[in-house]
C-alpha cells in the first residue's frame, strides 16, 4: 500500500502555525502532507507527565530523579493519504522517549524506553473510512485533531503492564540485594486506567 505525501503546500507557513498542537481536519494535514518534527520533553504532555509521576511517587523523596519531567521526546510524524485514491487521510510516523520508572521487581528507579511506530488511517465522524492493508484504523471524536494528542496517547498505550529491568542482576545491584519474587507488581496500567477515570 502506498503512501502519498506530497509535502506542505506554498500557504503551510501561515495556515499552519504549531501544527503539533492546533487542531485541524485530517483532510486539511493530508492535502498539505503536513510533515511535524517533535523535539519536546515529558513535561509537554499533561496525561504522560502524571502517569510517570505517580509511579515515581511511590520511591523515597530522595531516589525520585530530579530531571524526570525533563527527558527528550523527540519524533517525526507525516500526513497524507493510503493509496492514490485519496479517500482515506492517513499518518504514518514513529515517536520515542525515556522515561523515568520504578521496577516492579527491586522497586528501585530506572530508565525505560518506550517507543511507538505509527501507521494511522484518520477516521472522523460521518466520514467513514474503508480499511487499508498495513494500517491501524484511529477513530476521532469529533472532526478535527491534535497530533499532540495521539503522540501521547501512542506512548501511553506503549507502556509496559509491569516495568522491570532488562536484566535481573541490575535489580540485585539497584536493591543492594536478591531481587524480590516476579509478583510484585504495581502495573502502569492501574495508572493508566485511574488516569482515564479521571478524564471522564
Amino acid at each position: 500500500m502506498s503512501f502519498d505525501s506530497r509535502g506542505p503546500g506554498p500557504y503551510h507557513a501561515r495556515a499552519m502555525g504549531d501544527p503539533l498542537r492546533q487542531r485541524h481536519a485530517p483532510v486539511d494535514l493530508a492535502e498539505e502532507g503536513q510533515v511535524i518534527e517533535i523535539n519536546d520533553k515529558i513535561s509537554d504532555y499533561q496525561r504522560l507527565s502524571e502517569i510517570v509521576g505517580t509511579d515515581l511517587a511511590a520511591l523515597d523523596t530522595g531516589r525520585v530523579p530530579s530531571d524526570w519531567a525533563a527527558a527528550p521526546l523527540t519524533g517525526r510524524l507525516a500526513f497524507g493519504y493510503a493509496g492514490l485514491d485519496r479517500q482515506a487521510p492517513a499518518l504514518e510516523g514513529a515517536v520515542r522517549v525515556e522515561i523515568d520508572a520504578v521496577c516492579q521487581r527491586c522497586l528501585g528507579p530506572f530508565r525505560l524506553p518506550l517507543s511507538a511506530e505509527l501507521k494511522l488511517l484518520l477516521s472522523t465522524p460521518g466520514r467513514p473510512i474503508s480499511p487499508r492493508e498495513g494500517y491501524e484504523t484511529w477513530e476521532l471524536a469529533e472532526d478535527r485533531v491534535q497530533p499532540a494528542e495521539i503522540v501521547e496517547e501512542a506512548l501511553i498505550m506503549a507502556m509496559p503492564l509491569s516495568a522491570k529491568h532488562a536484566d535481573r542482576d541490575a535489580c540485585t545491584a539497584v536493591a543492594g540485594g536478591p531481587a524480590p519474587a516476579d509478583d510484585t507488581v504495581r502495573p502502569f496500567a492501574t495508572l493508566r486506567e485511574r488516569m482515564e477515570a479521571g478524564d471522564g
